[in-house]
């Protein structure tokens, strides 16, 4: 267990011997600190500690203090998360014999990567105690008569029958039939007092997986790719990081999950089908600004920055940026606005009017804006003038050249049920949008000031 850091006056170096025992106390120590502890461990203790696998873990890769019954580790590809089941696991055999059960998508997973793999449990395993493994009976057998038992999620029922003190699970949303898998598993996990489940998994949005984590006795850790890369190939994350973008880089990069809401005008494979590298040559580029209704931390104030070329059926919007600002004052959000401006090189700067547009001109006049200020009046709902712009995109004639986390996670939300907060970062972008390839009684009047 992680205890407190101790006050600044206390002697720290003679409390060493008894600390010592709890890497994780020590590697959460600021340097200084850490290393006054570490000088005065002899040879053994030392040995010891180099041997804990809490020493060497990242925050993400043990599991909080707590009487919890279920840990979910989501991570990002490469983020740590089978070495820290393995030794979690490990960790558990040890302090707590018994019988465990381990589940991965299919038995080849099991043997490969979570036994014999190079993060697996025999290689995290201490050298003078690994555990020996009977493949035929796909079990593990510990020096102090600890077993663990591998399983296969495609085949859900096999584990009807056996009981555990406790389970490790791997790539849990890549488990064929996640939800029954999981039941099984923990119908069985009713031996010795409070058994506990490792999950660690790349996440996705299953629901299995979001019904797990809304309860009270599941807790969650969550790290990148990046967390890890230290132990990575060098250049790993930057690498992918260039070559994937979107939702894919947020799922197996980021490690989030990324959900799909019913309903909503926009899908994610509609995002990642728009999606383009960057903009070709442009002939006109705006910035529109949706003002926030107040000043509260919650409020924020939409800021898209879009351009266009092509002729008629085959004029084009790219949306260049999402450069909105969340509880910002009316000068804080004009210099961002003003700001997104320069860096895109904007013709003119759009202002709805239906929020206090007015304000936001004098607003934006004030902070030196060296553009055109129009506003921009709306005559239909969000809804209604957000739809032609989600049909523009399926036509190919809207894309995103980028990335905008925060823009898509509202576009692929608005419209479905129990979506209730404001889209200001969406709304901001149909009006860029309308004011470079809109037409008809749906487009926006714009006013010029």
């Amino acid at each position: 267990m992680i205890k407190p850091r101790q006050p600044a006056s206390e002697n720290i170096t003679a409390r060493a011997p008894e600390q010592a025992l709890s890497a994780g106390w020590i590697a959460s120590l600021p340097d200084r600190q850490r290393a006054q502890i570490l000088a005065t461990l002899n040879e053994a203790q030392c040995e010891n500690l180099l041997g804990d696998w809490r020493f060497w873990a990242h925050p993400a890769q043990t599991p909080p203090p707590g009487d919890w019954r279920v840990w979910v580790f989501l991570g990002g590809r490469g983020a740590g998360k089978t070495w820290a089941g393995a030794n979690f696991l490990l960790e558990e055999t040890r302090d707590r014999p018994g019988r465990y059960g381990l589940v991965g998508p299919d038995i080849g997973f099991v043997r490969d990567v979570m036994i014999e793999g190079e993060s697996g449990l025999i290689a995290c395993a201490p050298r003078q105690s690994r555990p020996r493994y009977e493949p035929t009976r796909r079990r593990l057998i510990f020096d102090n008569g600890s077993e663990a038992w591998g399983f296969s999620a495609v085949d859900a029922d096999s584990l009807r029958g056996p009981q555990f003190h406790g389970a490790w699970g791997d790539e849990f949303c890549a488990w064929p039939h996640a939800g029954k898998a999981l039941a099984m598993l923990r119908l069985g996990l009713r031996l010795g007092r409070a058994p506990r489940l490792a999950l660690t998994t790349t996440p996705r949005p299953l629901p299995a997986l979001t019904a797990l984590l809304e309860e009270s006795q599941t807790v969650m850790t969550h790290a990148p790719t990046a967390a890890n890369a230290a132990n990575l190939a060098a250049g790993f994350v930057e690498t992918l990081s260039r070559a994937y973008a979107g939702q894919l880089a947020r799922q197996e990069l980021g490690g989030e999950i990324i959900d799909e809401a019913q309903g909503a005008l926009w899908r994610r494979a509609e995002l990642e089908a728009a999606r383009v590298g960057n903009a070709p040559a442009l002939e006109r580029v705006v910035v529109a600004v949706d003002p926030p209704a107040g000043e509260s931390p919650l409020s924020v104030c939409g800021i898209a920055a879009a351009g266009a070329c092509g002729e008629g059926a085959r004029r084009t919007a790219y949306v260049l940026g999402d450069f909105s600002i969340a509880g910002a004052a009316p000068d804080a959000w004009a210099r961002r606005a003003s700001e997104a401006a320069q860096l895109v090189g904007a013709e003119m700067i759009l202002v709805e009017d239906n929020q206090g547009g007015a304000m936001a001109q004098a607003v934006l006049a004030a902070s030196a804006v060296a553009l055109p200020i129009q506003r921009v009046r709306a005559r239909i709902n969000k809804r209604a003038r957000a739809a032609p712009i989600a049909a523009l995109m399926a036509q190919g004639r809207v894309k995103l050249a980028g990335s905008f986390p925060g823009l898509e996670d509202e576009m692929c939300a608005f419209g479905a049920e129990g979506f209730q907060r404001s889209p200001d970062r969406l709304d901001a972008m149909v009006w860029a949008v309308w004011a470079l390839i809109g037409a008809g009684a749906g487009a926006p009047r714009v006013r010029p000031m």
